[in-house]
């Protein structure tokens, strides 16, 4: 049955020049720039097909506001005061959840079918334009599988791959499928993992933690890779959510209050003497656990793009159905400038995101090298991006983009999520530093990268000869984070010269490399917007 029209004839007046709701979203059939990179790089393109079609229909859009206007609620005690220590959730976040379980989210990269992380990325880019909250344990999930595989922990990672989702509280054994979390930051260290005083001790084959965890993301998972203190130092440890015949030593304190997405809990934690498994060798957490950050990383890289479309998505549908001056606010140039501008953004992170995703489907020790530089890269970039794309794309909307009836706000509130986890700026940037020092390998990958696009765009060969005379092998700290900052727009501009579209990929590097471009969003030279904004939406 078709849904009857809102009424818009009202007592004292009638609703006109008000954009009508879009209706159902197809998330991959309105993004040509998505299913040419996906193409390309032998992506699961049926797989993201119907991904997309499904996240972007309006009831799922609809379940994804819900579940941020009903977050979870902490459920420390029963009725008669003894401990649950749970987090109950709205139907809704489930939901979302299951839906995003279903179509391999978590798993699709571990199931050997050909470019697995390709399309791993693009369905975090998917998800985060319709609901990031839930992707939280879906990453933590995916990310853990390579570490816990490597030592020996296959019965959880066979149930993290499960495509079912199960937040039933229960024993592993008991469990169709499994999610994963991370508890690592402490008050006294925060990115300085080494500073962590929680402490384990040995009891039997197993260990026993106790200590405070500041923030532990999707508390409601059924383990946590955490770090702990032991006589050989600072090691990795698996700790169960749940015991056969108990519950374990696994106390929340409170639910953080967060800026961004409401959907998902984030919580303080105690270990009570819990038990936990050792993961890799003691006294080597922190290179144990880096294989998870590594994957995670790749995730805080794409969901800065999927939120960048979002608001775009959200503006695009304003301008061209709202007018002014008797124009449509699509076709007046100064508007066309400021669209077209925060497109060519979205668009070198799109871009750059799959490309990295693209060389953690590849097997050769060139690959790997190139991804882990390549990841801070892209991660560092995209994020610093994404905060000023948002806010610009709510301008767009007027007082409407300030208003929760929109989705604009939720996209403000998230935007600087992902420059914070895993690694804030300056950490990132100095990972970077050290990536290229201690790995001739990262180095030469990451050159031959940008070596690959020369000859294509004057422009882009001088900005590669400027940057190569200003850093050459030597970064000073204090220039790390500008020469990351370019490091990872040229890697971009590389992608896109080599993609072959020619007027986009231009137009990015005389504006993004080539100092035609204000420092303000929509500050373009003119006629540099039609060609962006028509290739970009479908």
């Amino acid at each position: 049955m078709t849904r009857p029209e809102p009424t818009a004839r009202l007592g004292t007046h009638e609703v006109t020049n008000q954009p009508a709701a879009p209706g159902d979203c197809d998330l991959w059939g309105d993004d040509p720039k998505l299913r040419a990179i996906v193409a390309a790089g032998a992506g699961q393109a049926e797989v993201l097909a119907a991904y997309g079609a499904t996240m972007g229909t309006e009831e799922m859009r609809e379940a994804a506001r819900t579940a941020n206007r009903s977050g979870p609620e902490l459920k420390l005690f029963d009725a008669g005061g003894r401990r649950l220590d749970e987090v109950t959730f709205h139907p809704a976040y489930h939901r979302m959840m299951t839906t995003s379980a279903a179509a391999g989210y978590h798993s699709v990269a571990w199931e050997e079918a050909p470019g697995g992380h390709l399309t791993h990325a693009a369905m975090v880019y998917l998800a985060s334009q319709i609901e990031p909250g839930h992707c939280c344990p879906l990453t933590m999930t995916y990310a853990a599988v390579p570490v816990l595989r490597a030592n020996g922990a296959d019965g959880w990672a066979d149930k993290l791959v499960s495509r079912d989702y199960d937040p039933a509280v229960r024993p592993l054994a008991d469990k169709r499928g499994a999610t994963l979390g991370m508890a690592m930051t402490e008050k006294q260290g925060g990115s300085d993992v080494r500073a962590n005083a929680t402490t384990a001790t040995r009891d039997g084959e197993d260990w026993r933690l106790t200590g405070h965890k500041w923030f532990c993301s999707a508390p409601m998972s059924d383990g946590f890779l955490t770090l702990a203190q032991t006589e050989a130092g600072l090691t990795c440890f698996l700790v169960p959510r749940w015991l056969e015949g108990g519950r374990n030593g696994f106390r929340l304190q409170r639910l953080k209050d967060k800026l961004g997405n409401r959907s998902n809990a984030s919580a303080e934690i105690e270990y009570a003497e819990a038990l936990a498994h050792r993961i890799g060798e003691e006294g080597r957490g922190v290179r144990t656990i880096v294989e998870m950050v590594h994957h995670t990383r790749l995730d805080t890289a794409m969901a800065p793009a999927g939120l960048m479309r979002a608001a775009l998505r959200e503006a695009h549908h304003w301008a061209e159905h709202r007018t002014a001056f008797q124009r449509r606010l699509v076709d007046q140039p100064l508007m066309r400038s400021v669209l077209a501008d925060l497109t060519l953004d979205w668009l070198g992170s799109l871009t750059l995101g799959l490309r990295v995703a693209r060389s953690f489907d590849d097997g050769s020790e060139e690959a790997r090298a190139f991804a882990r530089i390549a990841v801070a890269l892209a991660k560092f970039l995209s994020n610093k991006l994404c905060p000023g794309v948002v806010v610009e794309a709510m301008e767009v909307l007027g007082g409407m983009g300030y208003v929760d009836d929109t989705a604009m706000p939720m996209l403000y509130r998230e935007a600087p999520l992902n420059g914070i986890w895993e690694g804030s700026g300056n950490v990132i940037c100095l990972d970077a530093l050290r990536t290229l020092a201690k790995e001739p390998l990262a180095r030469e990958a990451l050159q031959a990268d940008l070596t690959a696009a020369r000859g294509i765009d004057p422009a882009y060969d001088a900005a590669m000869q400027d940057h190569a005379a200003r850093w050459g092998r030597d970064v000073p700290e204090a220039e790390a984070r500008w020469f990351v900052e370019r490091s990872a727009t040229l890697l971009a501009a590389s992608v896109l010269l080599r993609e072959g579209d020619g007027e986009a990929a231009s137009a990015y590097v005389r504006t993004r490399l080539g100092g035609e471009r204000g420092r303000i969003s929509g500050a373009l030279p003119a006629g540099a917007a039609d060609h962006v904004l028509d290739r970009s939406f479908a």
